[in-house]
């Protein structure tokens, strides 16, 4: 009589998982094919992506969706210059391709069929891991279905961008972080999940590799189980170290990448250092809407370079087409624009509040979300649940008066729930949360609302936990 209730506590809990993990999987395929495939098209940078997929591609941006990619005959193979796990996803899609009679083919349909499973996964170990009662539990997965479901979040799941992973490898955190704090099997399963979405989201691309040590954190933190002293420390420490391991071994394995000045970069992202330093100083900083020749003399450039306010990298009129930027090419540095930002806080709060509005603004207007045989214009988007994304773009004209509210709110829901796993995993998604909002706005000029989308989707995640009662759930009784 006594092994019968946990018994059947664990057979409640097996069913709600499976039942919460089928609903959603059922919803994505729904959601995703009816009545046509939907994804987000290629803003040019998706040639990493294939290539680490295996796919040379040398196409620029794409007004619409490529629903498959399939590598050119006889094209040179290619090595992509900093890893992104979309890749990896991808060249598993790949493979599954080649099984059904497709293949050196990516499917976007495939790829998005394959998020859906691990986003619905993910979902499930949320559920299962909070603390409170089932019925709050539905109310979580609810609002966690609207969040993932939404069209400003879900065409990456099938796309060749890297933010798809990055939303993947953050679900699978919260609920691996929350599966560890339970007791038994549970803790285990918690801590393989949390490795393995931590994998996903700090390699989805080179501005995710800062969710690394805040991972590391949370994993130290969340207390396995019922695990005491020696033994409470030892699981925590191997995922830290498998984590950190994996990500060495995969941003290393990739081919060293041509910077600017014609040096092979030494990390993951140098290649684009250049760039993305030169779009914050001409794009954030000398915007032409300011005090150009004063903020030059700031940064140490000539006063010649106000021609080049508001030009960014790719205009047909930058500044490193000018004869003297070779010898200022030295003051196009991070250290450059963090000194700069440092000293003028003025202008640092006017570039993080257009930047706050861009993360509420939720989506950006070039991805489009379907092929060219669908009928629609270029750049048409699709709006089938649009729900979470309409909010936001109610508020985002309100930038930080918006969102410092909000990260107030999660900050005193964290505070309150610090003795529990919930409380970590709100801790853990604010803080990457604002450190992937800071790392957007003063790290590059361009492509502000795509670059804050990893921002939005983890503080929405945060906001849905912060639904969760502040109530703990029941022990099972034994009659």
């Amino acid at each position: 009589m006594k092994l019968e209730a946990p018994k059947r506590q664990r057979n409640a809990e097996a069913l709600l998982g499976i039942g919460v993990f089928g609903t959603s999987l059922a919803l994505f395929v729904v959601r995703f094919l009816v009545p046509r495939p939907i994804a987000m098209s290629n803003n040019g940078d998706g040639a990493r992506v294939l290539c680490g997929a295996g796919i040379t591609w040398h196409g620029g941006p794409e007004p619409f969706v490529h629903l498959a990619y399939t590598a050119a005959p006889g094209a040179a193979p290619c090595r992509p210059t900093y890893l992104l796990t979309q890749s990896w996803l991808a060249d598993l899609a790949v493979r599954i391709s080649g099984l059904i009679g497709f293949p050196a083919t990516l499917s976007l349909v495939v790829l998005g069929l394959l998020s859906s499973v691990v986003a619905a996964a993910a979902i499930a170990a949320i559920v299962l891991g909070l603390p409170c009662r089932r019925r709050a539990r539905l109310v979580v997965a609810a609002g966690l279905l609207l969040v993932v479901a939404d069209s400003a979040f879900f065409g990456y799941f099938a796309a060749v961008l890297g933010e798809g992973a990055a939303f993947l490898g953050l679900l699978l955190v919260a609920g691996g972080l929350l599966l560890t704090a339970r007791e038994d099997r549970w803790s285990h399963v918690g801590m393989a999940v949390t490795f393995a979405g931590g994998v996903l989201a700090v390699n989805a691309k080179v501005q995710t590799l800062i969710i690394l040590p805040i991972l590391a954190l949370a994993v130290l933190l969340v207390r396995p189980g019922t695990l005491r002293g020696a033994r409470r420390w030892v699981a925590p420490v191997l995922v830290i170290g498998a984590l950190g391991a994996v990500t060495l071994y995969a941003q290393q394995s990739v081919e060293p990448a041509v910077a600017p000045d014609g040096t092979l970069a030494a990390r993951p992202g140098d290649d684009s250092r250049e760039i993305n330093m030169f779009n914050s100083i001409f794009l954030n900083i000398v915007d032409g809407r300011h005090d150009t020749q004063a903020d030059l003399a700031d940064l140490g450039l000539p006063p010649s370079f106000a021609q080049y306010a508001g030009n960014g990298w790719w205009h047909p009129h930058p500044a490193t087409m000018d004869p003297l930027y070779p010898r200022f090419r030295d003051r196009v540095s991070r250290r450059n624009v963090v000194t700069y930002f440092a000293t003028h806080p003025g202008r640092t709060l006017e570039v993080l509040n257009r930047a706050a509005t861009d993360q509420l603004a939720a989506r950006p207007g070039y991805l489009g979300s379907f092929d060219q045989d669908a009928g629609f214009p270029p750049h048409a988007q699709e709006h089938r649940v649009p729900v979470v994304s309409w909010l936001t773009g109610l508020i985002s004209p309100l930038g930080l008066f918006a969102l410092v509210p909000i990260w107030l709110f999660v900050l005193v829901r964290a505070w309150t729930q610090r003795r529990g796993a919930l409380g970590v995993v709100l801790a853990f998604l604010l803080a990457v949360s604002l450190t992937q909002f800071g790392t957007a706005a003063l790290g590059d000029g361009i492509e502000g609302i795509k670059h804050q989308s990893v921002a939005l989707f983890t503080i929405l995640l945060a906001l849905v936990l912060c639904s969760s009662p502040l109530n703990r759930r029941p022990e099972p009784t034994v009659p």
